[in-house]
């Protein structure tokens, strides 16, 4: 279990954090040194083409993004008459076609890997970022205007960093803004959540399955090897990224099951959503 931080002041914490990492990342970007690509980074341990379809198995686990994009905004749209923040409710909503994005581009991507393509899956990668990023801070201190700063420091910097890559070969900033960014999580996991918080997710089950998808990707020729050619370690950090909206929609069904449960016996209704504030 995490540890929690002391609650002095968790409604500064957020921000400071937040700031502190742009700041990171600014003075990485033009100061740190420059680290490449690996030239085989596009070696993707598993080759098989299946019915006409190059490198199958990279691209049909991408399926996954699409399932989890779909079932979360189904379930957004099955909690609209459930009282929930409109920052909260965004934020989701960012999330949750960031993971369809992360479909698309990854399908694009993996159809045919190169660098020209590998720019629209980093791009699309920097949406679910943002949202589950702003999530996290207006879970943690239910401040709104902190919440869309994470996700829009999240999406610029993720773009940018992109950018930075596609013409100049520096890897470095992609590397600092998915390293900060899981730096966020890890340490707002550690916050108390707030009793005005409408989406409370469970950001330690996040983060466990994002590093566990990472060491899938490092393993990737490793595990293909172990399990006989079943699945390379690339197509089951998809599957294991996918898995990270979970929490997510494990937050919404729990608010819808509540809900329903806060029906008033005598009049048949569910509380009005203006008397409760978040």
């Amino acid at each position: 279990m995490l540890h929690t931080l002391p609650t002095s002041s968790p409604s500064r914490l957020p921000r400071h954090l937040i700031v502190g990492l742009i700041a990171l990342w600014s003075l990485l970007t033009l100061f740190g040194p420059m680290l490449a690509q690996s030239p085989s980074y596009h070696a993707f341990a598993d080759q098989r083409t299946l019915h006409g379809l190059p490198h199958a198995m990279d691209v049909l686990s991408n399926l996954g993004f699409l399932v989890a994009g779909i079932a979360g905004l189904f379930a957004l749209w099955r909690t609209r008459m459930v009282h929930i923040a409109t920052t909260a409710r965004c934020m989701a909503a960012v999330f949750f076609v960031g993971l369809i994005g992360c479909f698309a581009g990854s399908s694009y991507y993996h159809w045919a890997p190169d660098d020209a393509a590998l720019v629209w899956d980093r791009l699309a990668m920097c949406v679910p970022f943002a949202g589950i990023l702003g999530l996290a801070v207006r879970q943690a201190c239910d401040d709104d205007a902190a919440a869309w700063l994470a996700a829009t420091a999240m999406l610029i910097c993720g773009a940018a960093s992109t950018q930075i890559w596609q013409h100049g070969s520096n890897m470095l900033p992609w590397a600092v803004a998915q390293g900060s960014g899981m730096l966020a999580l890890i340490v707002l996991a550690c916050v108390p959540i707030r009793r005005g918080s409408s989406l409370p997710v469970h950001l330690g089950v996040v983060i466990g399955l994002y590093a566990l998808a990472k060491v899938f990707e490092l393993a990737d020729a490793q595990v293909f090897a172990l399990d006989f050619g079943l699945l390379s370690g690339h197509s089951a950090k998809h599957l294991l990224a996918a898995a990270a909206a979970l929490p997510v929609l494990h937050a919404l069904a729990k608010l819808r099951v509540n809900a329903a449960t806060a029906f008033l016996p005598n009049e048949g209704t569910m509380p009005v959503g203006n008397k409760q504030r978040c």
